[in-house]
């Protein structure tokens, strides 16, 4: 092929326009059904793009990643503080301690700095408070349910499995019902 003929073709390393095009497409598509961290859609365009395109380079794939990233910042549809707020707000309400929380939020690309400040506010002794009520634990426990070592330790053990420290555990477990009921009603989460 000559240096004419080769003009037309983009270079290897560049997506074509039409490549471009499906990466925008794709983020907005993927943006108007969920949240999403721009790690989660950088690697989810990534992946369809190895499948939608045949013999695309790895300079392409990150291109069309990048780009998608940079379409949904400017849609204002992408923000990983605002996600991160979210998810801990709602996570908390569901029983999730901190750490949980914290340790997921990292594990979808939130950077450290930004899961710290959403985690600010949320307070883990409300969510064991959720937690046991789920559960039925402690204060939540059934009148007909008999407490003995074995129950408690697999109590505890349960609060230990999802982030919570042994004083939150023995706190929430030393409450009865009606205290435990005012505390949720009296503080609501953030």
């Amino acid at each position: 092929m000559s240096d004419d003929e080769h003009q037309g073709e983009p270079a290897a390393d560049t997506p074509t326009p039409r490549m471009l095009a499906w990466s925008r497409n794709s983020a907005l598509y993927r943006l108007s059904r969920r949240m999403m961290t721009e790690r989660e859609l950088s690697d989810a365009i990534a992946r369809k793009a190895k499948q939608k395109f045949e013999d695309i380079s790895e300079v392409q794939v990150k291109a069309l990643s990048a780009a998608a990233v940079e379409f949904g910042r400017s849609m204002l549809a992408l923000d990983d503080t605002a996600y991160a707020e979210v998810r801990a707000r709602s996570s908390a309400r569901g029983g999730k301690s901190k750490r949980a929380i914290g340790r997921k939020l990292i594990e979808k690309g939130v950077d450290r700095e930004i899961v710290q400040q959403a985690l600010e506010y949320t307070d883990d002794f409300l969510s064991a408070l959720v937690f046991a009520r789920k559960r039925a634990f402690g204060p939540y426990r059934r009148p007909d349910v008999e407490v003995d070592d074995k129950r408690q330790a697999k109590e505890f053990s349960a609060f230990a499995r999802n982030g919570f420290g042994f004083e939150i555990g023995r706190r929430v477990m030393a409450m009865d019902r009606d205290e435990a009921e005012e505390m949720l009603a009296d503080r609501p989460f953030i």
